[in-house]
């Protein structure tokens, strides 16, 4: 058995094995496990005549990103699968491979007078960047207006 010296009375090896158990239970969780809270973070601002959103999307290319819009709704999907054919072109047998699959999506309401040429979308270093116009509802919700009660 090997013995590694300990740091704050811990044995390394155990340390280095426990976070080793605790990665291989993620990899059984979907896309990117437990940290998945933490992926597609979000910042809207808002500018005089549009909306600047931008998406984290970390490790996602641009053909693994779709936009569609539909009752009003702007849904972002970003997926990412795994070639189980691709070979290592570095000699050595894999011990540990980090990749996931599985998919993400998020929806944000942006108004149902918004078509798909109204918005720009460009993604660059892993952040979706969107602009949305600002634009007026086609149909205005009535006033409110009160009735007075007699008596």
């Amino acid at each position: 058995m090997l013995y590694m010296p300990g740091i704050f009375g811990e044995d390394l090896m155990d340390r280095w094995m426990n976070d080793m158990d605790r990665q291989f239970a993620l990899m059984e969780k979907p896309l990117y496990g437990h940290h998945a809270k933490n992926l597609m973070k979000t910042d809207v601002r808002e500018h005089e005549d549009d909306y600047e959103v931008e998406v984290e999307l970390p490790g996602f290319h641009k053909d693994e990103v779709e936009l569609s819009l539909e009752n009003g709704y702007l849904t972002i999907t970003a997926a990412k699968g795994l070639d189980k054919d691709e070979k290592d072109k570095k000699s050595g047998q894999v011990i540990r491979q980090e990749r996931y699959a599985g998919s993400l999506r998020r929806s944000f309401y942006v108004g149902e007078e918004i078509t798909e040429e109204d918005i720009k979308a460009k993604l660059e270093h892993g952040v979706l960047t969107l602009r949305i116009p600002k634009k007026e509802a086609k149909a205005k919700l009535p006033e409110k207006k009160t009735i007075a009660i007699e008596g």
